[in-house]
This record gives C-alpha cells, sequence and structure tokens, in this order.
C-alpha cells in the first residue's frame, strides 16, 4: 500500500506543478502533508518537517548568499568588461560571434540565474546576430546550452535540489564532478564552433559598416532547426546609419551608466571573486560560510551606506526567496516521504523491477534517464520526487548515494530548454525566436552535450 500511496503522491505533485494549478512550493508542502495525514501518520508531521529542516538550513543559506553575491557583481560591473572584450573579439566574424556567446552565456551563468543569464547575454548579443543576418536559433540554442552545463553549479538549483533531496553535501557532489563538466563545456564550446563555421559559410564575414548597408529582404535562415521561419522583421536590433560610434554604443551589452557601477572597486571584487571560488574548489570553509562571508564583504565594500544595501538586497529579493523558500518547503517532502517509509517500499519495488544485471550500473541509469526525465518534469519534480527512490534502488547494489546524485546533473543541458523552464521564455522572447524553432534546433544537440558529460564522467570515474 504504502508503494502505491507513494508513487501516487509523487505523480500528484508533477501534474499539479506541470500543469501550473500548485507552484512548486506549494505543492511540495500541501500533498506531502495531506498523504502523511492519509496513511496515518499525521501526528509526526511536526517531526518530518522540522528534520528536514535542520538538514537542509545549510543548503538555504549557500543559495541565498550566492544570489546576492553573484547579483551585486553584476551590479557594480565586474562582467561589463569580460562583455565588452567578447564583443570586440566577435568583431563580425559569424564563427566568432558563435563562439562568443557560449562563452559569455557560460561566464555569467556564474550568478546561478538563467534568466539573467539570458537577459545579459541576449542584450549583448542580439545586435550583432541582427545586423549581421545570422540565425537566432543558434543563439538561444547555444546560450541554453552553455548555461545547462553552468547550472549545475552548487548554487544554481539542481546540485542544491540532489543535496537536499538525499541530504548529501552540496560540495561534495559538485567539486569531483567539475572534470566532466569542463569536458561538457569544452563540448558546447566545440559545437559553437561549428555552428559558427556553418553560418560563416552561409554568410561571408563582414564590418559592421558592411552589415549596415546590407538591408536583404529575406527571410533568416535556422540552421539546423528545419523548414523555414516566420520572416525576421527588421524592427529592433537593424538600425540604419551610424558611424562606429553609434556601433559601439549598440553593442555595449550592459548599461555603461547604471548607478551601481563601482568602477574603482573592480580590481577588489575580481579578486574576491576568484579568492571565492578557489576557497570553494579548495573547501576551506564550508561553502554556504564562503558565500555568506563573500556576500557580506561585497554588500559592505561597495555599499557602505546602509540605503544602498537593503536597495541592492530589495532587488534581489525576489530571486533568493523563491529559491531559498523551495529548499525549505522540500524539508516536508522529503521528510515526510522518507519518515512514513514509502520511499523504502519504492526502491524494494524498483529494485524488484530492475534487471539484476543493471543493478550495479544504476548510476549509468540515473545518468541516462536524466535526460527525458529532467526535460519532461521540472527540477522539483526529478530531484525530489525520483531521485530518491533511484538512489535507494542503487543503494541496494552497492550504488552510492553520491554517485547517483552526480550522475543526476546529466541532463541539465538538455532541461534548460525544456517548456517547463521559465527562463527559456526569457530568451525566446528576448531573442524574438518562436519556441517550436528552438526545440527542434537544440534537442538533439543538448541531448549530445549531456551524454559527452555522461561519458567523461564515466570515463574519470566520477559516476
Amino acid at each position: 500500500m504504502l508503494t502505491i500511496l507513494g508513487f501516487v503522491m509523487i505523480a500528484t505533485f508533477l501534474v499539479l506543478i506541470m500543469l501550473k494549478k500548485m507552484s512548486p512550493i506549494a505543492a511540495l508542502v500541501l500533498i506531502p502533508a495531506l498523504f502523511c495525514v492519509f496513511v496515518g501518520k499525521g501526528a509526526h508531521l511536526g517531526d518530518y518537517v522540522i528534520d528536514g529542516v535542520s538538514s537542509l538550513a545549510p543548503t538555504a543559506a549557500m543559495l541565498m548568499f550566492a544570489i546576492v553575491y553573484f547579483g551585486v557583481m553584476i551590479d557594480v560591473g565586474l562582467f561589463d568588461p569580460i562583455v565588452r572584450g567578447i564583443l570586440r573579439f566577435c568583431k563580425a566574424d559569424p564563427m566568432r560571434i558563435v563562439v562568443g556567446t557560449a562563452l559569455l552565456a557560460a561566464i555569467v551563468s556564474l550568478d546561478g540565474d538563467g534568466s539573467t543569464t539570458f537577459m545579459i547575454t541576449v542584450s549583448a548579443m542580439y545586435p550583432l546576430y541582427k545586423r549581421l543576418k545570422m540565425s537566432l536559433v543558434v543563439m538561444t540554442g547555444v546560450a541554453a546550452m552553455a548555461n545547462g552545463v553552468m547550472n549545475t553549479l552548487p548554487w544554481g538549483g539542481p546540485t542544491a535540489r540532489a543535496a537536499t533531496a538525499l541530504k548529501l553535501d552540496a560540495g561534495d557532489i559538485f567539486v569531483p564532478m567539475i572534470p566532466a563538466l569542463l569536458v561538457g563545456l569544452l563540448g558546447v564550446v566545440v559545437l559553437a564552433y561549428v555552428l559558427g563555421l556553418r553560418e560563416r559559410k552561409r554568410l561571408g564575414v563582414l564590418t559592421l559598416d558592411e552589415a549596415l548597408v546590407k538591408e536583404e529582404a529575406e527571410e533568416t535562415v535556422l540552421v539546423g532547426a528545419g523548414g523555414g521561419g516566420a520572416a525576421e522583421k527588421s524592427a529592433g536590433g537593424s538600425g540604419s546609419g551610424g558611424g562606429t560610434d553609434a556601433d559601439d554604443d549598440d553593442f555595449q551589452g550592459l548599461d555603461p551608466n547604471r548607478d551601481t557601477l563601482r568602477p574603482r572597486l573592480y580590481w577588489f571584487n575580481a579578486l574576491l571573486t576568484v579568492a571565492l571560488l578557489t576557497a570553494m574548489i579548495m573547501e576551506v570553509l564550508p561553502i554556504p560560510v564562503l558565500f555568506l562571508i563573500g556576500a557580506a564583504l561585497a554588500l559592505s565594500v561597495n555599499f557602505p551606506h546602509i540605503p544602498d544595501q537593503k536597495a541592492r538586497l530589495a532587488a534581489h529579493a525576489d530571486n533568493v526567496l523563491n529559491v531559498s523558500g523551495m529548499v525549505f518547503a522540500a524539508a516536508v517532502f522529503t521528510g515526510v516521504l522518507q519518515g512514513t517509509g514509502m520511499v523504502d517500499h519504492m526502491a524494494e519495488w524498483m529494485v524488484d523491477v530492475i534487471p539484476e544485471g543493471m543493478g550495479p550500473h544504476m548510476a549509468l541509469v540515473t545518468g541516462v534517464l536524466s535526460l527525458p526525465l529532467t526535460y519532461f518534469m521540472s527540477n522539483d519534480g526529478f530531484y525530489f520526487g525520483v531521485l530518491p527512490v533511484l538512489a535507494e534502488a542503487g543503494a541496494a547494489h552497492g550504488v552510492t548515494p553520491l554517485e547517483m546524485a552526480r550522475a543526476s546533473l546529466v541532463g541539465q543541458p538538455l532541461h534548460m530548454s525544456s517548456p517547463l523552464v521559465p527562463a527559456v521564455y526569457v530568451l525566446v522572447g528576448m531573442a524574438r525566436v518562436e519556441f517550436g524553432d528552438h526545440t527542434r534546433f537544440v534537442v538533439k544537440w543538448a541531448a549530445l552535450i549531456c551524454l559527452v558529460i555522461l561519458a567523461a564522467g564515466t570515463l574519470f570515474g566520477i559516476v
């Protein structure tokens, strides 16, 4: 009975959030609470939740202060020279522009927020793609894949969810995965190079001045997307006339006059970020402590006046509340699943169903399953609903929870183009690309990058 109820609870949770009948936070709290009462364990609900919250507090703290830290770094202009440098590197060469898109999206993804990454990347690169009449789905596809690889950062979401669901330390999951993820990121850059060469062959290499006067009334070819898209209108990015100075202004990417810039503190912020990331990799202190100290230093030095600090915190409060709220809400779901014994019964059933020969390879199975499962369901549904069950099944065959957690991250490059990811609508909306065109283009390439990461993880003995 507990096996059936466990699967029904997970299915109910998934259906409600996929149909957007409930928010993930509400579903994570209310659905397991109702099922806990239904199985006759309602009196123990408080104990389950308190135990879960106690174990998840460090993860929530890490997410909160990591979002604040990188949000402040974007505010003060730490990434502005990188954006300008990439744009100068790109010039008007389609190959360089596509590679630059991958590099820019990967760098900006350090803040852990997909929406922010896509806003900055599209704002910087869209004028170039538009003026050179390059395929916009190449831009959206490459940006989504680069962000998907970087989304595995401990403060990006999936790693924190995996750590939360399996009660592990996010650093223990992420740090050993770095070599495989670097291979995946290199794969994205190589793919961007190949796609860029295709665009260069189609368009040739122009100067920006030549691109401005080349006004061809033709549809933009959707490379690899199949079929044809709607005609690209010349509104938005393709102004006429203008000299070199105007072009430079158009290609700034980020507002060069925003009030939060702190150019005199640039090297302090750069060194602080390098020191923070180095300390994280070397595990000098727990990751939550590092980001707590880093965020406090960044705010105090860059915004010494308390009203300014409050304004920066308020600017990023939306992301902080959504992410940390989700983590604490997950304490109810995972607590009930574990406390009532549902997960144990479901794992026993799954162990019986999975062929005996596949048991010792559950990490590899999980890595492969993460592609379709994270595409057709939200990260909340996969990591809180499915991964604990797979982990219990793997444990029965000697596969450690850490191996299972690392394998579960493999599908993220594909997940970032899922119709269940709100950020992807920011990406295609700002780029003026039809979601169907983006999907047809990106799915095969993103799946390839996922398999590259899985192969590298297996080869390095990480998964």
